[in-house]
């Protein structure tokens, strides 16, 4: 059973960074792909970032420049570095993982498995 486990929300100020982090187990590191998605307030989860089977990074246009993901495969470990943050980035931020071998990595239906999310709050 695969898990994955986000952590390193919290309250900012616009213009600040913080850095999530996606633990994940029960299966090869390297046999998923890894995404973050985020729900704002009211609106529909998005995507944000996510790594593809080649190892292809892909950004939402809306953090391309500022967030960066990462991974640890030592610690079967995912991050997002989130930079010069704004209001709009506020929201639930989640993990998930698929082990789909043809999976489009934008879609989140995609995805096996999901973190329970993590809270960013960035105020103005």
């Amino acid at each position: 059973q695969v898990q994955v486990a986000e952590s390193g929300g919290g309250l900012v100020q616009a213009g600040d960074s913080l850095r999530l982090s996606c633990a994940t187990s029960g299966r090869s590191f390297s046999s998923m792909i890894l995404g973050w998605f985020r729900q704002p307030p009211g609106k529909e989860r998005e995507f944000v970032a996510a790594f593809s089977w080649s190892g292809r990074l892909y950004y939402s246009d809306s953090v391309k420049g500022r967030f960066t993901i990462s991974r640890d495969s030592a610690k079967n470990t995912v991050y997002l570095q989130m930079n010069s943050l704004k209001p709009d980035d506020a929201a639930v931020y989640y993990c998930a993982a698929s082990t789909k071998l043809h999976a489009v990595v934008v879609d989140q239906l995609e995805y096996d498995y999901w973190g329970r999310g993590t809270q960013v709050t960035v105020t103005s």
